[in-house]
C-alpha cells in the first residue's frame, strides 16, 4: 500500500503537462519518453533514498558533486515525497526485468524509481547525463518529463586489451566510468596475450616476473601488471557502477607469454621469449601433457577468487595446431580418446577446462573457434568471425554474443568502420526464429591493442562507442541515424567535460572513382552531411568541392573536409593510373575473399593503387589460391610492360608471389608466354610492405592479356601460424 500512495502522491504532484512523445538527449536513446512543460530547479534540493538504494544514491551524490551541484548529506526516503528533493528507491514489483528504470521529472523533485539496483544505476547516469552542464549559475534548470527505460540486450560489452599494451589502472577504472555513464555493462578484461601476461598468479610468480615483460625492438623493457589487491579493486569499483569484469585467460593459443615463464607446459619445452610482434603464434599449451591442465587449472583457481562473475573467457581463438601435429604427446592424447584430428583435439582441450570451471560453479565463454570439433555442453561462443558462430550456437541452444570484425572492432580504422556502420549493427543473425533469437545475449566492441597503446584508446574507442551503446540497448525498429548523429554532436560536450579524446565519426572524404571515355571520373562525398569538402589536382590551388572531377592522364589529387570552417580529420590523396588495361574487361579470376575487394572484380582494374593498409579497398585477397586473371579488348592492342603490385606481412600470413607470369593472346585460344619473373623477397622480411613488380618484353600484339601470381601456399614451418593458409594481396594491374 505505501508504494500504491506513492504512486498517487507523484501523480497528483506532477505539475508538467506532458505535451508530446520526444527524443532525449541521453545516449543510448531512451525507450519511452514524454516530455512537461516546466523545469526542476537544481539551485537548491535534498538528495533521499530507501535503505535498498542507499549506495546508489552515494553514487549520484558523487556525481552531482563532480558536477558542481551541491549534495551534502542523504537522507531516508519517506512519503510523501518532499518538495525540492531528488529520490531513489527500488519497487522490486515494478518490473520482471531487473535493468527497468522510470525516471521522472517535475517542478517539485525528482524521482528515479527501480526494479532492481541495476535499473536504478542506468535512472541515475540517465539524470547525470540530463544535468545541464553550467552548473553553478542562477536559476539552473532540469526540463520535466518522464521516463520509462530498459534495455533490449542483457550483455553489451567492450573488450579492452589490456595484454599487448598495458593500461594503468586509473584508466581502466576511467572506461568503467565511461562504459556506467552510456549503460554498457561488461568489461571484456583481455589479461593475458603472447605479448605480456597481466595478472598476478601467487602460485606462479614467474607469470609476471618473466611473462608481463618484453623487450621491444629498440631493446626497451616494456609491460606491468595487475596484482590481485588491483584487481580487487577494479572489481570493487566496477560492481559499484552496474559493470561486470569478465576476465579473459586465453587457451590453449595465445600462450608465449605463459610459456616464457613455464616452457614445460608447451610441446617442445622451449625456450621461449615474450613476443615484441603481433599475430598468431605456432607455440601453445601441450594437450597431452596432463600437468599442463593442473597448471592451468591452479591460475583459474586464483582468478575465480578474483573475479565475482559467473562467466570465465578462456578465449579458444587462433590456435595454430603445428606443434600437436607434431607432438607425440598430443599423438597418443588423440589417439587414447578417439580423436579423429587436431580440431577434435581442441575441442577436447575446451571441454576439460568447461568441465573444470563448471565444477566451481562458473560458465565458460570461448571466441567462435571453440565451435571447432564439437562444442562444450554448457559454452557461450563469442562470434567474431562473422555471424554464422552465433547463429550456429543458438540454433544449438547455447548462448551467444556477437562481436564481428564488420562492425565491432574498434582497433580497425574508419574506412573500415565508421559511425554509421556500427550503428547499422543488429546482432541478431539472420535466419534464426524466435526461440532461437533468445540465446543471443548481446554484443561487445573490441578494442584489440596491437596497434592502440594507451593514449590513443579514447580516440579509437569514441565516438564509435556511442553507436554500439545504442545498438545494443534500442530495438532496430526504434532506431534513427540522422537524430542519433545529431545527439552525439551534442553529447561532445559531455564527451569534453569527461575529458574524453575522442576521434572522428568517419573518413572526412568518400571518393568513387570510374574511367569511361578515356578519362576518370571522381566523385567525391563527405562523411557526413555537415562537412564541406576541397580538393588540389597535382598540387594546383586549393578549390572548393561542388561536382564531379573528369581527369585525363595520371593525376595526383588530394582533398580534406572541413566542419565549422576548420580542417575535420587528415587531407587524403588518391593516384590515379592511366593505363591501356583500364580499357579491358577482366574475367577468370580465382576466388577472392569478398572482405578484400571493394568493387568486385575490378578492384585489380580500376586506376588505384593500395596502401600499406591491406583493409582500404585497393586490396583483392586470395586465401591459400593464386591470383589469375584475363583482360581482354575490343581491339588489338600494342603492348610491352605488365605492372602488377603485391603486399606482403606475414605476421598476418600475408606473403608475396612465389611466380609471376604473363601471357597474350590475339585469337584467346592460343597464348605464349611473354614474360615471368620469381620475386626475389624472403618470406622472412618482417614489417608491412609492398612491391611493384614490371614485367617488360618486346612489343606484342595482344587482344587477350593473362596474369598468374602464384600464392605462397602455407605458412613454412619457421612462421609462427606454420601450417596455416597463407594469403596473396594484389592491388592495380597496369598495362603499357
Amino acid at each position: 500500500m505505501r508504494l500504491l500512495s506513492l504512486f498517487v502522491v507523484l501523480i497528483s504532484v506532477i505539475s508538467c503537462t506532458p505535451k508530446e512523445k520526444g527524443i532525449s538527449t541521453i545516449i543510448p536513446q531512451v525507450q519511452e519518453l514524454v516530455y512537461g512543460t516546466s523545469y526542476f530547479n537544481l539551485n537548491n534540493f535534498t538528495l533521499y533514498a530507501d535503505e535498498n538504494a542507499w549506495t546508489v544514491a552515494e553514487l549520484l551524490s558523487l556525481e552531482l558533486n563532480k558536477l558542481n551541484y551541491a549534495s551534502d548529506s542523504i537522507l531516508p526516503f519517506d512519503d510523501p515525497i518532499k518538495a525540492n528533493s531528488i529520490n531513489l528507491t527500488i519497487d522490486t514489483g515494478l518490473n520482471v526485468n531487473p535493468a527497468y528504470y522510470e525516471l521522472t521529472i517535475n517542478t517539485a523533485f525528482v524521482f528515479i524509481k527501480a526494479a532492481g539496483r541495476e535499473g536504478l544505476l542506468h535512472g541515475l547516469y540517465s539524470l547525470v547525463q540530463l544535468l545541464p552542464r553550467s552548473s553553478g549559475i542562477n536559476d539552473v534548470k532540469l526540463a520535466c518529463l518522464k521516463i520509462k527505460d530498459y534495455p533490449k540486450f542483457k550483455w553489451r560489452g567492450l573488450l579492452l586489451d589490456c595484454s599487448r599494451h598495458f593500461m594503468e589502472v586509473d584508466f581502466v577504472k576511467r572506461y568503467i566510468d565511461l562504459l556506467a555513464y552510456h549503460k554498457l555493462n561488461v568489461l571484456h578484461w583481455h589479461l593475458t596475450e603472447d605479448q605480456g601476461w597481466r595478472i598476478e598468479i601467487k602460485n606462479y610468480p614467474k607469470l609476471t616476473e618473466v611473462g608481463a615483460w618484453r623487450t621491444q625492438k629498440d631493446g626497451s623493457r616494456y609491460g606491468g601488471f595487475y596484482t590481485q589487491n588491483q584487481i580487487k579493486e577494479v572489481v570493487a569499483y566496477a560492481s559499484q557502477r552496474g559493470v561486470r569484469v569478465v576476465p579473459e585467460i586465453e587457451l590453449p593459443g595465445h600462450s608465449l607469454a605463459a610459456l616464457a615463464a613455464y616452457p614445460a607446459y608447451s610441446c617442445t619445452g622451449g625456450p621461449f621469449e615474450v613476443t615484441n610482434d603481433w599475430g598468431v603464434f605456432k607455440d601453445i599449451y601441450c594437450a597431452g601433457n596432463d600437468s599442463t591442465f593442473a597448471f592451468i587449472e591452479n591460475i583459474l583457481d586464483e582468478v575465480l577468487e578474483l573475479f565475482p562473475s559467473e562467466y570465465l573467457h578462456i578465449g579458444g581463438d587462433e590456435s595454430p595446431k603445428f606443434r600437436w601435429e607434431n607432438c607425440p604427446k598430443c599423438k597418443k592424447r588423440m589417439a587414447d580418446e578417439g580423436l579423429q584430428d587436431s580440431e577434435e583435439l581442441q575441442s577436447y582441450f575446451i571441454k576439460r577446462i568447461e568441465n573444470y570451471l563448471n565444477s566451481k560453479g562458473r560458465k565458460l565463454i570461448g571466441w567462435d573457434e571453440i565451435l571447432d570439433g564439437g562444442l562444450a555442453q554448457n559454452a557461450t561462443v563469442q562470434s567474431w568471425r562473422g555471424f554464422e558462430g552465433a547463429a550456429q550456437a543458438a540454433k544449438t541452444g547455447h548462448d551467444a554474443i556477437v562481436s564481428p570484425t564488420s562492425h565491432a572492432y574498434f582497433d580497425y580504422g574508419l574506412e573500415a568502420i565508421d559511425l554509421e556502420k556500427v550503428y547499422q549493427f543488429d546482432p541478431i543473425p539472420e535466419g534464426l526464429n524466435d526461440e532461437e533469437a533468445k540465446h543471443i545475449i548481446g554484443g561487445e566492441c573490441a578494442m584489440w591493442s596491437e596497434r592502440a597503446p594507451q593514449h590513443t584508446v579514447d580516440s579509437k574507442v569514441f565516438p564509435r562507442i556511442l553507436a554500439m551503446a545504442e545498438v545494443l540497448w534500442t530495438y532496430p525498429e526504434t532506431r534513427d541515424y540522422t537524430a542519433f548523429y545529431q545527439n552525439v554532436q551534442s553529447h561532445y560536450q559531455r564527451l569534453d567535460q569527461l575529458e574524453v579524446h575522442y576521434g572522428l565519426e568517419t573518413i572526412p572524404v568518400h571518393f568513387n572513382s570510374t574511367y569511361t571515355k578515356g578519362a576518370f571520373r571522381v566523385e567525391l562525398k563527405p562523411g557526413a552531411s555537415d562537412l564541406k569538402l576541397h580538393y588540389t589536382i597535382d598540387a594546383a590551388a586549393p578549390l572548393a568541392y561542388d561536382t564531379c572531377l573528369t581527369l585525363k592522364g595520371t593525376k595526383h589529387l588530394k582533398a580534406w573536409a572541413s566542419k565549422d570552417s576548420e580542417m575535420y580529420g587528415a587531407p587524403i590523396a588518391l593516384d590515379l593510373y592511366q593505363h591501356k588495361g583500364l580499357e579491358a574487361r577482366i574475367s577468370g579470376l580465382n576466388e577472392y575473399d569478398a572482405s578484400y575487394a571493394a568493387k568486385g572484380d575490378r578492384t585489380v582494374l580500376d586506376g588505384l593503387r593500395g596502401s600499406t593498409n591491406f583493409r582500404d579497398g585497393h586490396w583483392q585477397g586470395y586465401s591459400a589460391i593464386d591470383f589469375t586473371a584475363t583482360l581482354s579488348f575490343d581491339t588489338v592492342q600494342k603492348i610491352d610492360t605488365v605492372i602488377s603490385s603485391y603486399f606482403q606481412y606475414n605476421l598476418s600470413w600475408i606473403f608475396m608471389p612465389t611466380k609471376i607470369r604473363v601471357y597474350t593472346s590475339t585469337d584467346g585460344l592460343n597464348y605464349y608466354n611473354r614474360a615471368e619473373l620469381n620475386p626475389n623477397i624472403s618470406a622472412k622480411k618482417s614489417g608491412e610492405f609492398f612491391e611493384t613488380f614490371i614485367l617488360s618484353f618486346p612489343e606484342v600484339e595482344a587482344k587477350y592479356i593473362k596474369i598468374k601470381a602464384e600464392n605462397y601456399g602455407i605458412c613454412p614451418p619457421w612462421h609462427p601460424a606454420a601450417g596455416s593458409p597463407a594469403w596473396l594481396f594484389v592491388d592495380e594491374i597496369q598495362v603499357y
